[in-house]
C-alpha cells in the first residue's frame, strides 16, 4: 500500500554529456512499491541499479529523444534480452512519437529489424497522456522544445511532481504544473537566444514557471555548462519566494 508519498532519486542531472561525477538526465519516481525511471540519459542505468533492478522497474518514461534524456535505453535493452535479466513480459515505455523506430534503427545490424518490442512495451506520448502505474498517476503535456518533447505531472493520492523534461517556458507546463509540490525544472540556459527559437529555461524563467504555476517548492536541474547550480538557485530564487534546491545526483527528495 501507498502511504501517498513520492520518493525522487535523482540519478543524474548533466547536459548536453555526462560529467565525471554525474550522468546526464535521469531520475527514480516510486510510490507504495511502484518504480518508474523517468527519462534514460547518458549513463544513468548505472546508478539506477543502487536502487532497482531493470525487471524491476514498473514503467520508463522518456521527455524526447535528445541523446541526454534517452541513450541508455539502448544498454538497458541489451541488458533486459541479453545479459542476467529472466525478463517476464516487456517493461512498459512511454516516449515521444517514433521511439520505438529509433531504437530499432540504431540497435539494428542485420537485415532483420532488433526485437525492440521484446525489451520495451512501448506506447507513444501525446498531449493530454494519462497513464496509472501502480498508485501513480502520469499525465505529459506537450512542450516547446523544438522537437517533440512532454513534461509530466505524477501524482499519488497525497503527492504531486512536476518534470519539465527540456523545454522554453510555455502555457502547458505552466498549467500542468499548477499548484504542485514539487516542480523539477530545468535551466540549462545562462541567458535567452539571441535570434532563433528559445528551447529551455533560464534560471529566471524557472523560477517564473515555479511562481506562476503556484507550485510549492523548485527543485532546478538540468543546469547548463555555462551556469553552476549554486547560481542557477540563486537567480532562480530571485523570482521565485519559495524553496529552491538543486538537483544533485544521488539524492533522494521525499514529497507529500
Amino acid at each position: 500500500m501507498s502511504d501517498g508519498r513520492l520518493d525522487l532519486t535523482v540519478l543524474g542531472c548533466a547536459t548536453p554529456y555526462p560529467a565525471a561525477d554525474n550522468p546526464c538526465s535521469g531520475y527514480l519516481v516510486s510510490s507504495g512499491g511502484a518504480r518508474v525511471w523517468v527519462d534514460a540519459g547518458s549513463g544513468t542505468l548505472g546508478p539506477l541499479q543502487r536502487y532497482v533492478r531493470l525487471d524491476e522497474l514498473d514503467a520508463i518514461w522518456i521527455s524526447h529523444l535528445h541523446a541526454d534524456h534517452s541513450a541508455d535505453l539502448l544498454t538497458a535493452y541489451y541488458g533486459l534480452l541479453f545479459a542476467d535479466i529472466d525478463l517476464a513480459s516487456p517493461i512498459p515505455l512511454y516516449g515521444p512519437p517514433g521511439t520505438a523506430d529509433r531504437l530499432a534503427h540504431f540497435l539494428t545490424n542485420t537485415p532483420a529489424r532488433s526485437p525492440v518490442e521484446s525489451a520495451f512495451a512501448v506506447t507513444e506520448l501525446h498531449d493530454g497522456h494519462r497513464a496509472t502505474v501502480g498508485p501513480l498517476r502520469l499525465t505529459s503535456r506537450a512542450v516547446a522544445h523544438g522537437i517533440p518533447a512532454f513534461a509530466v505531472r505524477i501524482e499519488t493520492a497525497g503527492a504531486s511532481l512536476v518534470y519539465s523534461g527540456d523545454t522554453a517556458p510555455c502555457p502547458s507546463l505552466t498549467e500542468l504544473a499548477e499548484g504542485c509540490d514539487v516542480l523539477l525544472c530545468e535551466a540549462e540556459s545562462d541567458r535567452p537566444p539571441s535570434e532563433g527559437e528559445q528551447v529551455h529555461h533560464t534560471p529566471e524563467d524557472t523560477g517564473d514557471t515555479a511562481r506562476t504555476s503556484g507550485a510549492a517548492r523548485l527543485i532546478v536541474t538540468h543546469v547548463g555548462r555555462f551556469l553552476t547550480p549554486r547560481q542557477a538557485v540563486a537567480r532562480a530564487a530571485t523570482r521565485f519566494d519559495g524553496p529552491v534546491d538543486h538537483a544533485a545526483p544521488g539524492v533522494t527528495y521525499s514529497i507529500g
